[in-house]
């Protein structure tokens, strides 16, 4: 029982951190009032620091990652399922957030920033989207402004690498070197992160006082109903997809054990070793559940998904800007696809997926990003279930689509 314990508060450390400096400093908010402008600068230094080490850390995460890819033709049918599951699920899970913040709609009475929203390039459509997903100098792709040609940018590096072979070793080398470095960074980043958002949100408590936490109670309630929903309904029509009844009842009689272990770790990566375990006893061929498992940890994020929806929908409500229009939805679809690819391989990057998002709607970066991670960080745990245990009925549908599996 003392074993259990310790290892919650491992595993739930930072989370409990980060809720314990947020509390703090909507105390000392609430206590000093708008004397503890003071400590706004505290704030004010962590998102500098952020923001100062999100776009190498994006180029050398990414570049990596596609530089070290193996060139094979025998798993190319099971990639080709495997994408189509991920993207298929992705999207699903995304447009079940979007139904739900429109029946329950998120209306808040306080807008947290009088800040004029960034200016967005005005044009037809085609030059819009030319300037969201290029620049045309190299020295802008180093703006956060300029996050989506980055992306872009650096998988067309890594796919160069990977196909210069051996000539590119030495090039590889780099990348995998800034890649470990700009991930030690991050973390050091993190660590100021309790006393970051403390400053900031006693900031914002001073000013707009106890109707702040409204701000966040709504959303939550959308966000846990949602998840729960996808998790029993969606799960189970993916499960009838993989084989009938008869999947339905593999899947749930063996599902137990990685579920209570992604709550328990709060990490998909950690959850691996329990989803590796519960698709063998499914009877998922072992091709198909060691390439499916570990490279959904880091790439098929449901959860995620669903919570990039509510960030947007959230800011989006605090900065009296519509959310309805239909390029508005679609772009936000696009961004949690990205947003699932880019942060997998990134300590903290959800983080980044909310720069990313922020950064492609023109919203203010210092008083929208704190109160996106804040959310990400309430919503953590139920989205970490919903990303870990969906790679466990993904590797049931690709087994069912690729290999003809029946249960």
């Amino acid at each position: 029982m003392e074993t259990k314990k310790i290892n919650f508060i491992k595993n739930y450390s930072s989370i409990l951190l980060l809720l314990g400096g947020i509390v703090a400093g909507s105390i000392l908010g609430l206590v000093f009032g708008k004397d503890i402008e003071i400590i706004k600068p505290l704030g004010d230094i962590f998102l500098n620091l952020l923001f100062t080490a999100i776009i190498p850390l994006i180029f050398f995460t990414i570049t990596s990652s596609i530089a070290n890819l193996e060139k094979t033709e025998k798993l190319g049918r099971l990639f080709v399922v495997m994408i189509a599951v991920f993207l298929g699920t992705l999207l699903i899970s995304a447009i079940v957030m979007i139904i739900a913040v429109y029946i329950f709609p998120i209306h808040q009475n306080i807008i947290v920033s009088k800040v004029p929203l960034e200016n967005i390039a005005t044009g037809n459509v085609g030059d819009q989207i030319a300037q969201l997903l290029t620049t045309n100098d190299f020295y802008e792709l180093l703006s956060r402004k300029s996050m989506l040609a980055l992306i872009i940018f650096s998988f067309l590096i890594g796919f160069a690498t990977l196909q210069s072979g051996e000539k590119g070793n030495s090039f590889k080398s780099f990348l995998d070197s800034g890649n470990e470095v700009m991930k030690q960074l991050l973390n050091m980043i993190m660590k100021l992160a309790p006393i970051g958002l403390g400053a900031y949100f006693a900031y914002q408590v001073s000013f707009y006082g106890p109707q702040l936490f409204g701000v966040y109670a709504k959303p939550l309630g959308i966000y846990y109903g949602a998840c729960i929903f996808y998790f029993f309904v969606f799960f189970s029509l993916y499960a009838f997809i993989a084989g009938g009844k008869r999947a339905f009842v593999v899947f749930w009689s063996n599902n137990v054990a990685p579920a209570l272990t992604a709550i328990g770790t709060c990490s998909s990566i950690a959850t691996i070793p329990a989803n590796l375990e519960a698709a063998e006893k499914m009877k998922v061929p072992a091709h198909v559940r060691n390439v499916v498992i570990p490279l959904g940890a880091p790439l098929h994020k449901d959860g995620s998904s669903m919570s990039s929806i509510l960030k947007i929908t959230v800011l989006f409500t605090m900065f009296g800007k519509d959310f309805t229009e239909p390029s508005t939805i679609l772009l936000a679809l696009g961004i949690t696809v990205i947003v699932s690819i880019v942060e997998g391989g990134i300590p903290n990057g959800g983080y980044i997926g909310e720069v990313l998002a922020i950064t492609v709607y023109g919203l203010p970066m210092a008083e929208a990003l704190p109160v996106a991670m804040i959310l990400g960080t309430l919503v953590d745990p139920i989205a970490t279930l919903l990303n870990a245990n969906g790679d466990v009925i993904s590797s049931m549908m690709v087994s069912r689509f690729s290999e003809k599996t029946k249960w």
